[in-house]
């Protein structure tokens, strides 16, 4: 198990606060769901009560409050000033989300939860501000709002991680940079965003659950887990490469769909920002692989006994999620 048996409640309140949001057909509804939400994970990461979880805990509390505070004020103002109100309560679901310019947050709460803990933020917690932006784009002022915050999250989300030796701070830039790529395809087709998530969550809880395993916070104690199992060794820059994007991986499949999505809608100007910034990320997921490859003893490999590599394999057989791609190709020669 993730959380201990007393945090259940507390995780269905949790999925009950998103679920309120997304349903709800006033703003006051969907700030109470929000306000569950976010009541409902601070005791999360609160489980062992120490100086790291409680600091997270304090700037995860005051930054929702604050989006919390500026989401009611702007829904006040809907029927006075609807145009500023919309903005207004974009920018407290981008300060909700962690998404650029209001990302200085995420980095830092993110660095003082466990692994599991990461899990939540960098997935579930996202789930109810961007079904939120999605029903807000439906004007252009919007929608050049929530443009402009892709292009900015895309390239922060890769040069923050750029030089980076930590691994959940790099998870962190990696979550916002690829929170770029989602808010860019809310803004022309909610089907392909839902798609996005979907892989995105999936790869990343593969390699959360990696790093869990190893309790690898450095790229340092990855070196040192690249010595002890080299199954995982071999799962770790393989999925780390899905999550960049790189084909034929499984990470390749919502990227392709999108460039095909922002060519057919004659985006080419934020398409180059979220490729650029796709190089750049795609280059801190190698610096974090490149060693297992220069280290990894393939001799050891053949003379590792079959018993000992299907029972390292039984635990984790969705860790493979992320090969699905290599039979991808086969797939034309059935059609």
């Amino acid at each position: 198990m993730m959380f201990p048996a007393s945090t259940l409640f507390f995780f269905s309140t949790l999925l009950l606060g998103i679920m309120i949001s997304i349903s709800s057909f006033s703003w006051f509804n969907i700030w109470v769901g929000l306000e569950l939400n976010m009541m409902s994970f601070i005791p999360l990461i609160t489980i062992k009560m120490n100086s790291y979880f409680s600091e997270s805990a304090l700037k995860y509390f005051l930054i929702q409050a604050l989006g919390s505070t500026l989401f009611i004020m702007a829904s006040c103002l809907f029927f006075s000033f609807p145009p500023l109100s919309s903005s207004l309560i974009l920018m407290s679901l981008f300060l909700k989300l962690g998404s650029a310019p209001f990302h200085f947050w995420f980095p830092k709460v993110m660095s003082g939860l466990t692994w599991p803990q990461t899990i939540l933020l960098m997935t579930i917690q996202k789930i109810a501000p961007m079904v939120l932006i999605s029903y807000l784009s439906y004007s252009s002022t919007s929608l050049q709002i929530i443009s402009f915050s892709a292009m900015l999250s895309a390239l922060i989300g890769a040069l923050g991680g750029f030089n980076s030796m930590y691994l959940r701070k790099i998870m962190a830039f990696s979550s916002i940079n690829h929170m770029s790529w989602m808010l860019i395809s809310l803004s022309i087709s909610d089907v392909f965003w839902y798609i996005y998530f979907l892989f995105y969550t999936l790869i990343s809880i593969s390699i959360v659950v990696l790093f869990n395993m190893a309790q690898a916070f450095t790229l340092s104690d990855l070196m040192k887990f690249n010595q002890l199992n080299l199954i995982y060794s071999l799962l770790i820059p393989l999925n780390l490469l899905s999550l960049g994007g790189l084909p034929p991986f499984t990470g390749f499949i919502p990227k392709w769909m999108l460039i095909q999505l922002l060519i057919n809608n004659n985006l080419y100007f934020p398409l180059f920002f979220f490729l650029f910034s796709a190089l750049i990320t795609l280059y801190f997921y190698l610096r974090m692989t490149i060693f297992f490859f220069l280290l990894f003893n393939s001799l050891s490999i053949i003379n590792m006994k079959p018993n000992f590599i299907f029972s390292s394999l039984a635990p984790s057989p969705f860790l493979f999620f992320n090969l699905f791609m290599f039979s991808f190709p086969f797939m034309f020669f059935f059609f």
